[in-house]
């Protein structure tokens, strides 16, 4: 009964919210505050009731990454990220599309192959598999992730060792060819400080762009520490002067332990900081936080030294780094 209470209470709470963080952000003329969920949290109630009222779009955590969808060769597995696109469609949620290419969660079947000439049609084959399979039903897709190391040098991946930067141009124009409506994007981390691995990236930009490479987008994932966040605002506009789309796509901003009053209350402002630059920056079109709840985070086990990262605490309820964030859109 208890329980039936508490997630009664939570629905009832979600459902008056005055002004979402989405119908905020698009007052703004942006297209989308979004969130994340997949079948680790999809069956959550909380997760769901909060994703329905406060967020516009929704990016699959796991599910759609190449372990996930083709563990073995020519043997695809759609069940978690069809759970996603049919709860994002069946609820008017955009849903962005993460990732087709990625040295991380990558069979080693995948890793295995030495020869040019295959890796180039699995290479094809994956992504034309994948893409069409929701075609229509994803807004964007983060076409490659990662492919950087913070020095600005490519990182040792099986796709450049075998073809070089080619693999780049290779997934965007496969991307482009299986759904030409999706927004295409190049995905990383640790753009958000000038220095190599952001000139390298938008030198990057620049050539594909240049080998009239199909690419709309360029995803920042905004992993932030508090109080750590300086020249945020400076390193988007950067990005924008590439002259794509720009979307903050992993967003969260986690805590040195312990967690004590003065780090949440740096963390209310640095939430309203990132969500400022956004606002102010004209090409850029939405924020994802990457998860809804500090419970959930992959901070806990990446990062074991940090907590609280996210906008609602372990128990579902708001923290102060949501008013921050609602502040910045007020």
């Amino acid at each position: 009964m208890k329980l039936t209470t508490f997630v009664l209470a939570a629905v009832l709470s979600a459902s008056s919210v005055h002004g979402a963080l989405d119908a905020k952000i698009k007052a703004k003329g942006k297209k989308y505050f979004g969130n994340i969920i997949d079948s680790n949290t999809i069956d959550t109630a909380q997760v769901p009731n909060i994703l329905n009222t406060e967020f516009g779009a929704v990016t699959p955590e796991y599910s759609m990454k190449w372990a996930a969808t083709q563990p073995n060769q020519g043997q695809f597995n759609f069940g978690d990220a069809d759970a996603v696109a049919n709860w994002a469609s069946s609820r008017g949620k955009l849903l962005r599309g993460h990732t087709l290419v990625w040295h991380s969660r990558l069979p080693d079947w995948v890793s295995n192959i030495n020869d040019k000439n295959t890796l180039t049609q699995v290479i094809k084959n994956h992504i034309n598999t994948v893409v069409r399979r929701y075609k229509g039903k994803v807004y964007a897709w983060d076409v490659v992730n990662e492919v950087l190391e913070d020095n600005g040098n490519f990182r040792s991946s099986v796709f450049y060792r075998v073809l070089g930067e080619d693999f780049i141009d290779l997934a965007f124009r496969t991307a482009r060819a299986a759904d030409p409506k999706a927004k295409l994007y190049i995905n990383d981390y640790n753009l958000d400080y000038n220095g190599p691995k952001l000139n390298a990236t938008i030198a990057l930009i620049n050539r594909l762009k240049a080998r009239g490479t199909p690419i709309d987008g360029v995803g920042t994932q905004a992993h932030l520490i508090v109080g750590n966040l300086a020249p945020f605002d400076e390193t988007l506009k950067r990005l924008a002067s590439t002259g794509l789309d720009v979307a903050i796509t992993e967003l969260d901003i986690r805590i040195a332990k312990p967690v004590d009053a003065a780090k949440l209350a740096q963390q209310q402002k640095d939430y309203a900081t990132v969500t400022t630059s956004c606002l102010t920056t004209p090409r850029c079109v939405g924020i994802t936080i990457w998860g809804v709840s500090d419970r959930n985070s992959w901070v806990d086990g990446t990062f074991p030294s940090y907590d609280a990262p996210l906008l609602w605490d372990d128990n579902f309820n708001k923290k102060s780094a949501y008013t921050g964030a609602d502040n910045a859109l007020n």
